[in-house]
């Protein structure tokens, strides 16, 4: 069974965290977090080298965007 992928006009190329990824268009943050297994609370975002906060985390992320998740980690 194959998964379907989605076409060039439905469909987000970006960069996270050094990997090329073809997404769903129209995905935010909370999305790709989603799509990543991630949690949304103890990450950081930053989209294009500039920190995205909470608070705008539904805008959509702009296709050809290069994507870093942080994550916390415990430990010392």
């Amino acid at each position: 069974m194959s998964v379907p992928h989605p076409t060039p006009s439905e469909a987000l190329e970006l960069t996270v965290n050094g990997d090329a990824l073809t997404l769903p268009a129209d995905l935010d943050v909370v999305g790709l977090l989603a799509h990543l297994d991630l949690p949304d609370s103890g990450v950081a975002v930053a989209i294009d080298g500039v920190v995205r906060p909470q608070s705008r985390w539904s805008e959509p992320i702009a296709d050809g965007a290069v994507v870093d998740v942080l994550t916390a980690v415990q430990g010392g």
